[in-house]
């Protein structure tokens, strides 16, 4: 028989516990709190978010329902969702956010050798959102229409691992375009974006550090072709074109050259029109990145089926932004388990067994590979020798 640590703490070992302490010390987290600590909110929600939890009455009962397993958990304090009602309420949600980013730097740096398009060594971004739905009358904070309250989740996806680098959440009310003022930008990168993040002047900042983007091109922009380029139209291609924006506002936001990209979609029936600053790729590789950018929709449908992000478990913007974080942080935590234990199961099937694994003894490993080989002893330090 197994006798070492339960799964829920075999997770948790892959999380940056000096790092953590260092943000509740940095925003007091722990100002005055003797019996639930930051340390013992984090582990709950992320229980929670690891065996689908939907409330906090369903967080205590299934907790206290395995009482005796809590303290090899490592949660200390008393399981009570009035106490865990007022943690999220209350401590600073930027905890949870720096915990998140320090998980994104080691996820990156593990992912950063999986390669996405061959041709391509710099870094690919896809920069998008998502709208989640709320209940005005209940987050009256969350303004987005008359009758609507929503929040939205603007995400900066690095494509080689599927990593959020950068996630901002707002009211609904903030346009997707604005939030090209907020994501940081690295020289050499490309950065993929649908057409609702179209600004010329926004745009120019990207060329002006040396960064590449490509997005698709608005069916009222007016231009003036410059020279045309061969394609071979066997791939879809139309025309590979070098253009002058021609509108007064939009040549006075950008004055330079820019790529036009014309591509019919044989699968799709459409022709899709791209946008770059990117004179070198081949026009075809543009076309390849931007269909690269669903991976960043495919990212939204999956963590709003597979964490508790739809549904909260607090009313107040300092509680939505927590859960919202530490579910950020064990869906990156997790990318990194399976990393560093080298598993080739993908993170749907991992979180599918550790759900209902949480309270087992089994080796991780073993776990989730399905390998039953023969369980080592663990040697414990600190037990007495009755016998011999």
């Amino acid at each position: 028989m197994y006798t070492g640590k339960l799964i829920f703490s075999q997770v948790m070992d892959f999380m940056p516990l000096q790092i953590f302490r260092r943000c509740v010390a940095k925003y007091r987290g722990n100002f005055k709190i003797r019996k639930f600590t930051c340390l013992d909110q984090l582990l709950c929600m992320a229980f929670a978010q690891i065996t689908y939890r939907e409330s906090l009455r369903d967080i205590e009962v299934c907790l206290r329902s395995q009482n005796n397993k809590l303290y090899h958990m490592g949660i200390r304090g008393n399981i009570c969702r009035s106490t865990l009602a007022d943690a999220n309420e209350k401590r600073d949600w930027r905890i949870y956010a720096e915990l998140a980013q320090s998980l994104i730097e080691t996820a990156r740096a593990l992912y950063s050798k999986d390669t996405f398009i061959e041709e391509l060594d710099e870094t690919v971004y896809a920069l998008d959102s998502t709208t989640i739905d709320l209940c005005l009358s209940v987050f009256p904070w969350a303004t987005f229409r008359k009758n609507k309250g929503a929040i939205k989740l603007h995400t900066l996806l690095d494509l080689n691992g599927n990593i959020p680098t950068f996630i901002h959440i707002s009211d609904g009310k903030l346009h997707d375009v604005n939030a090209l003022d907020l994501i940081p930008m690295e020289p050499g990168a490309f950065y993929v974006m649908d057409r609702g993040y179209v600004d010329f002047e926004r745009l120019y900042v990207f060329t002006e550090i040396a960064a590449f983007f490509v997005t698709r091109a608005k069916t009222n922009i007016k231009c003036r072709r410059l020279y045309s380029h061969p394609v071979d139209r066997d791939t879809g291609l139309i025309c590979d074109q070098t253009i002058l924006l021609t509108g007064i506002a939009s040549r006075k936001g950008y004055p330079d050259k820019l790529r036009r990209v014309k591509f019919h979609d044989s699968e799709t029936k459409k022709t899709l029109v791209f946008l770059t600053n990117n004179f070198k790729l081949p026009a075809l590789t543009i076309a390849r990145l931007y269909r690269s950018r669903w991976q960043v929709e495919l990212f939204f449908k999956w963590i709003k089926q597979n964490l508790r992000i739809k549904s909260f478990y607090g009313t107040s913007e300092n509680a939505v932004k927590t859960q919202i974080w530490i579910a950020i942080s064990v869906y990156v935590l997790v990318a990194i388990m399976k990393k560093q234990l080298h598993l080739k199961e993908s993170l749907y099937t991992i979180f599918q067994v550790l759900s209902v694994s949480t309270f087992e003894k089994t080796p991780i490993y073993q776990l989730i590979t399905d390998h039953n080989h023969k369980n080592e002893p663990v040697a414990t330090c600190k037990q007495l020798k009755l016998f011999e």
